[in-house]
């Protein structure tokens, strides 16, 4: 297994990467590394900057203005980058499926790895989700 694949599984730093959402799964987001969840005792720490990345979270729905800076954002983010869908809007554009501002869903801009659906969803379904991608990083199914 590549050395960064394995660090991943012990601390993942995560860079949050909202396009255009409507702020209810950026709620959740933060109600997530609160006390009562506590994702740092998993090695998740939110980053500043998407070069300091292991992931990218994104919460959303691209739009004209948000998908090229979504692809300059991967496009920085050190490899290999784990990217995680957040919400029903970045999991399949949600409500705004046939919005004439939403060219596209956000796996038409980036890989996603892991999908976690939900509007907004629970902090409990994206643990879930963090399992998940801790089990693929690390070659499980």
């Amino acid at each position: 297994m590549n050395l960064k694949l394995k660090a991943l599984t012990k601390s993942i730093w995560v860079f949050h990467a909202a396009t255009s959402p409507c702020n209810n799964c950026d709620i959740e987001v933060l109600d997530l590394i609160t006390p009562r969840y506590d994702v740092e005792r998993f090695g998740i720490v939110l980053v500043g900057s998407v070069r300091h990345a292991d992931a990218l979270l994104v919460t959303g729905v691209p739009n004209y203005k948000t998908k090229e800076r979504l692809k300059k954002l991967y496009s920085q983010a050190p490899k290999p980058c784990v990217v995680v869908a957040i919400g029903g809007c970045a999991c399949g554009r949600g409500m705004f499926r046939d919005s004439y501002n939403s060219p596209c869903a956000v796996d038409e801009v980036v890989p996603i790895d892991v999908y976690i659906p939900g509007c907004p969803p629970k902090p409990e379904a994206m643990i879930a989700g963090i399992a998940k991608l801790i089990k693929k990083v690390r070659g499980k199914k």
